[in-house]
């Protein structure tokens, strides 16, 4: 870590305790697991969508860019931090969490999406034969009788729970 990213930890700490790490030359800035942030060259940039990107545009703040290896240069959904975060802790808990937001709603979006794409293969697996209706619904047969047993433990928990006053061990 450097000293820059060590000093963030100080500067979001009435967000939250973010934790750092490594990556392409750089650092992301993450909390709960998703990374609101990013450091280059001791910069710091922050998640921004159609949600919060009027706030960066405001301040006229700077996208962060990088160049392939072809020469071509590449945009990030990150924007450069304002530079009163840096002196106001209130201030830079406000940014973080406009940008951890951002950074949520663009992780449930890759969920979503991978469930479409998953949904849209099985689909097109059963349309072009590699995969039988009968294999289909054995999977969904499945899910079913897994989802049925466990509400049949947490009756059977409750049941128990309502004769002998105590929680059965899982």
């Amino acid at each position: 870590m450097s000293e820059f990213t060590d000093y963030l930890r100080d500067v979001f700490s009435q967000f939250g305790v973010i934790s750092i790490r490594r990556m392409f030359g750089g650092h992301g800035i993450y909390f709960d697991d998703c990374m609101f942030g990013l450091v280059a060259d001791d910069t710091l940039y922050l998640k921004v969508d159609e949600y919060n990107q009027h706030f960066f545009a405001e301040l006229e703040l700077q996208a962060f860019e990088y160049e392939k290896s072809n020469g071509r240069v590449m945009a990030m959904s990150y924007r450069m931090a304002p530079e009163s975060i840096y002196e106001d802790q209130e201030e830079a808990a406000a940014w973080a969490s406009h940008s951890w937001e951002a950074a949520r709603r663009a992780k449930n979006k890759k969920v979503l999406a991978k469930k479409k794409a998953k949904k849209k293969l099985a689909k097109k697996k059963l349309n072009t034969g590699l995969v039988s209706k009968k294999q289909v619904s054995k999977k969904q047969a499945g899910k079913k009788k897994a989802a049925a047993t466990k509400v049949s433990k947490k009756k059977v928990s409750k049941q128990i729970k309502k004769k002998t006053g105590k929680k059965r061990d899982a």
